[in-house]
């Protein structure tokens, strides 16, 4: 059975200057991965181009099967994702933009207030549910963004620093739901942030100036006498000397 997130050979470039460097992944359903790099490793772009934002330079990317540039729709409608900085419209209340991503995603009705409720309830957003998104906190407007990206129920979750912003509580709210979802989807999270990794994923894949240095769990990554702290920086050193 093939792998819910199919990566072959992604690089894109801007100009002179190659952002993501011959990438190649998989990820299956019941894996939580950590894609984690410095600020400027290419983490970002590399999720844009699963998510069908941004046009790879060349190779491929399949969700569910679906190449996401040659079909766009159906590898959309596999895919929740959470970008880096979860723009929203922030004069809309928190229900009226659910009910705008629910349309979206063709449902009406009934059907797209349940998912509303279930996407509120699964992010505790029901205490701030009429309040325009501009007043929320950075906190709470990050749980609206992860909300849209769980409205319909994807197989897939693309995350890029879903937990950006929360407090340590929130992040541990958010850390146990990507745990009780991860039996039934596949996750990559995007992030900087070793705890993370340590907290929720069961691979980590490290990047640094867009090539992939290592794609293992994290007990395998902790060479002897050392962290998995110690590993990514002596990993990411080593390829910026390079």
């Amino acid at each position: 059975m093939a792998a819910l997130i199919e990566i072959e050979r992604l690089t894109k470039r801007f100009g002179a200057f190659t952002a993501v460097d011959d990438v190649s992944f998989t990820v299956d359903r019941g894996e939580v991965v950590g894609f984690l790099g410095p600020n400027g490793a290419g983490k970002s772009t590399t999720m844009k181009m699963l998510a069908g934002f941004v046009t790879p330079s060349a190779g491929t990317a399949r969700i569910c099967g679906q190449d996401v540039i040659e079909a766009p729709v159906a590898a959309k409608r596999a895919l929740g994702y959470l970008p880096e900085g979860a723009p929203t419209y922030p004069e809309m209340t928190v229900t009226g933009f659910l009910h705008f991503i629910a349309r979206i995603r063709g449902f009406g009705g009934a059907e797209a207030h349940e998912r509303m409720a279930r996407a509120m309830a699964m992010t505790q957003l029901e205490g701030v549910r009429l309040q325009p998104i501009e007043t929320l906190s950075k906190g709470f407007k990050r749980r609206v963004g992860l909300a849209q990206a769980l409205l319909h129920d994807p197989p897939v979750l693309v995350l890029d620093e879903p937990t950006d912003g929360l407090d340590p509580n929130q992040k541990h709210e958010v850390r146990e739901l990507i745990r009780r979802m991860a039996p039934e989807k596949a996750i990559v999270i995007s992030t900087h942030i070793l705890e993370e990794v340590d907290a929720v994923c069961t691979r980590a894949i490290i990047i640094a100036r867009g090539k992939v240095l290592a794609d293992a769990t994290p007990k395998q990554l902790e060479a002897p006498g050392k962290t998995l702290e110690q590993v990514f920086r002596d990993l990411t050193l080593k390829q910026e000397a390079a």
